[in-house]
């Protein structure tokens, strides 16, 4: 027997038809058709109707009509007790059949039409009845008319009052029949069985119009009785008594569950707290109405979570707690010394903050910005300048942080609020004037959600941080006593706005001697530790280190140095451990192929002989400088000029540069000026693999082109760099102290360099050893014609 399901919305639709023709059944006609009793429900015609099958005999009948034409004459069920089924039903067709593991099936039916049925044959295998179908009389009068249009308005005021869709009140105005209509008013009403059934038989189209309409209308005036009781009820009880009748539920509430004691000493606690803690006196007042309200809610309430949360909060910050600084100029260089090396400038700028502190103890806190390649220190010298001045120190990473709530927190009314990195960093730091770390600020994004660089703009600003307002507190905290640094690889993905507010210093990458000094002074000592090893037992001089260096490693930091120098320790280690050895082991350069491998990395060397068209150049990248070859070829042509070597649009521009400079000062240079009339000039910058751009290697190129067209070698001991104009002027160039480096590294004994540039190498190289360009000789000029007498023999 079918199951009791609530029957889906009937929608207007066509007739269905099988591969026959019509299904329904036509006047006068009588077939013997399957039954399929319902229980508690009632099938119109055209109505969907998802239902349960279960029983051997019900479920035999659906195998049975399956492989048939899927027929069924649904009637329900008069009598439970008797099975005695109602007279009328409606012929349906069955449109899915769904078998479940328990041998139940699930059933979507349409009825079709109104049947009537005669004597139920029990006989057989299922429920057997003929039937035939029931005719409808529709009488075409005014009144019938009337009833239609009074049916529409009131079931599309009941539509709207009772806040179902409103495709319901279009659906029934588009049904074209009455009879269709009726049926479908009375699915969407909450009627009886019996009401239901009443309205099926009534094969009167007038009168079931008029039988649905009231009962329509019974609805409607229910719906309108309910509406006006909750109103009334709603305006009777005010404010205060609704306040009295809660608080006194929540109290018996609380009794019953043992809540209420155990929140009141939480609460007292929370009290004792905020008497005690030294704060603002306004954040005591909010504190203290917070509290209050958390004495009238109840302890299992959402909003006593949330309240409680925040009120917690509050205690917790450092309100005006300052940490003591230790103003020892000498100490704070002998901390960094120790724990940096080199980094002369960024050293410098922290002891002027802290004689400029202990001569103004009030003065507001520096916003720093190290700006440098990776592995540079940047991040660890932040920890150095906590320690140096004996502060907290927080470190909060900004990279990939897209929204602006992750600055300034969410408001309290969001599900799970917290307050901003900031706030949290304060509060993790328990003090108001931390040495506050704002890591890869180069690496902000925004989205949708806000700018979070907008959101720095006042915390970076003295003028404004000291009152910052945290979206969660939605109450001004000083920051204007933190010493916020921030770190960047590099500054030009940074706001401008943002990067006006702070002080930026950059930090070069390491020169070879200071990855050196380094390596002795910190990575090995560290790895030696972390791998259980001493001196005694390893030892790595400075000619292998500098190998090292040199060799498995091309970067600005010391990052990949320290993993190269963790391997040798690992592999020494394992030695010991297994027995290897039992001395002290000393770790060559030419024992390096056993640690680490092949060489990783060749620097370019100097040519050895003088070559004509071949000129060197400096080139600066970002981990550290070096030098490349440009050279220029001549061939048969048409005056074309072949540029290659993955050279980018500046760089190219550069080499036409040069091309139309040569030919301008073609007779000064003793070459002819035709030269490229029946020839083609080819400009290569190797290694052809490795993207380059940038303006300095104009003089090296013209200097190339003139040794190629003149037949004049060029000095394979000089290097030089610079940007060339089409007047033959250098301008000058950045990237020098790396680019003298790498000079010095390739065996280059002298280097032209732009006049304009002399200054800013004395800056570079002011804080290095003299020894450091030692057997460098730097040679200033102001125009290219200087350059090519200096490099050609």
């Amino acid at each position: 027997m079918a199951r009791d399901t609530k029957p889906s919305e009937l929608r207007p639709g066509g007739r269905l038809v099988n591969a026959e023709g019509d299904v329904q059944l036509d006047p006068g006609e009588e077939k013997v058709l399957p039954v399929l009793p319902l229980t508690n429900l009632v099938c119109f015609p055209y109505m969907l109707l998802p239902m349960g099958v279960e029983g051997a005999r019900d479920t035999r009948l659906v195998d049975r009509v399956m492989l048939g034409d899927r027929l069924v004459a649904l009637f329900t069920v008069k009598n439970p007790k008797t099975g005695e089924l109602f007279k009328v039903g409606v012929l349906a067709i069955i449109l899915k059949m769904l078998r479940m593991p328990d041998d139940s099936m699930r059933l979507m039916v349409q009825g079709l039409q109104r049947i009537k049925r005669g004597e139920v044959l029990t006989g057989g295998e299922y429920l057997e009845a003929a039937v035939a179908p029931l005719e409808e009389r529709e009488p075409d009068t005014v009144r019938v008319k009337a009833l239609r249009s009074s049916l529409l308005e009131v079931f599309g005021n009941l539509v709207k009052l009772s806040g179902r869709t409103e495709e319901l009140t279009v659906a029934s105005i588009n049904l074209e029949e009455n009879s269709r209509l009726a049926d479908f008013v009375a699915t969407n009403l909450n009627l009886e069985v019996s009401e239901r059934q009443g309205i099926l038989a009534t094969s009167n189209v007038e009168k079931r119009l008029d039988a649905v309409l009231k009962l329509a209308g019974r609805e409607l005036e229910v719906l309108r009785i309910g509406q006006s009781i909750q109103q009334e009820i709603s305006e009777e009880m005010t404010k205060a008594q609704r306040e009295f009748y809660l608080r006194q539920q929540l109290q018996a509430i609380q009794r019953e569950l043992g809540e209420g004691e155990e929140s009141s000493v939480e609460l007292d606690e929370l009290a004792e707290r905020i008497a005690v803690k030294a704060w603002p006196e306004q954040i005591r007042t909010k504190a203290e109405r917070e509290l209050a309200r958390l004495r009238q809610m109840s302890a299992g309430s959402a909003e006593y979570v949330v309240s409680h949360t925040y009120l917690t909060w509050l205690l917790d910050l450092p309100w005006g707690h300052y940490s003591q600084d230790k103003l020892d100029v000498k100490r704070a260089a002998r901390i960094l010394d120790e724990d940096h090396y080199g980094l002369v400038q960024v050293k410098d700028r922290i002891l002027e903050f802290l004689a400029v502190r202990s001569l103004v103890p009030d003065g507001k806190g520096p916003i720093l910005c190290l700006v440098g390649p990776p592995g540079t220190g940047k991040t660890s010298l932040g920890r150095s300048v906590a320690r140096a001045l004996s502060r907290e120190f927080v470190r909060v990473s900004l990279g990939g942080v897209h929204d602006e709530a992750e600055i300034r927190g969410h408001r309290r009314t969001y599900v799970g609020a917290l307050p901003g990195r900031i706030i949290q960093g304060i509060k993790t730091a328990g003090t108001s004037n931390p040495v506050f770390m704002l890591d890869e600020i180069d690496k902000l994004a925004s989205d949708f959600r806000g700018d979070p660089s907008s959101a720095l703009l006042e915390v970076l600003d003295p003028e404004q941080n000291w009152s910052f307002r945290d979206n969660y507190l939605e109450e001004a905290y000083d920051l204007s006593k933190v010493f916020f640094i921030t770190t960047a690889n590099t500054a030009t993905t940074i706001p401008r706005p943002l990067l006006d507010r702070m002080e930026t210093l950059d930090l070069a990458g390491y020169t070879l001697e200071q990855k050196v000094q380094i390596a002795r002074r910190y990575l090995l000592p560290r790895q030696l530790e972390t791998n259980g090893l001493t001196r005694k037992k390893l030892s790595i001089p400075a000619g292998t280190l500098r190998a090292v260096a040199d060799r498995y490693t091309r970067e600005a930091g010391v990052r990949n140095l320290e993993r190269a120098i963790g391997t040798v320790c690992r592999k020494v280690a394992r030695r010991v451990a297994t027995g290897e050895v039992t001395g002290k082991v000393a770790v060559k350069a030419a024992d390096l192929v056993d640690y680490l491998g092949s060489t990783v990395f060749e620097r370019e060397r100097r040519k050895r002989n003088d070559m004509v068209g071949v000129a060197t150049g400096l080139v600066w990248t970002p981990f550290g400088g070096d030098i490349v070859f440009v050279e220029a070829a001549r061939m048969e042509g048409k005056g074309g000029l072949v540029l290659t070597g993955q050279l980018g649009e500046v760089m190219q521009e550069s080499a036409r540069i040069a091309v139309s400079f040569v030919r301008s000062r073609a007779e000064r240079f003793k070459i002819a000026p035709d030269f490229n009339a029946d020839s083609d000039i080819h400009i290569h910058v190797p290694a052809g693999a490795v993207p380059k751009d940038g303006p300095s290697a104009g003089v090296t190129m013209a200097t190339a082109l003139v040794s190629l067209l003149s037949g004049r070698p060029v000095k394979n001991d000089l290097a030089m760099t610079g940007e060339l104009s089409l007047r033959g002027d250098v301008l000058p160039v950045g990237g020098l102290k790396e680019k003298l480096l790498a000079a010095r590294r390739a065996g280059i004994r002298s280097v032209v360099l732009p006049a304009r540039n002399r200054t800013m190498v004395q800056d570079a190289f002011r804080d290095e050893p003299t020894e450091t360009l030692e057997g460098l000789e730097l040679l200033y000029v102001s125009r290219a014609e200087e350059a090519v007498r200096l490099a050609l023999e």
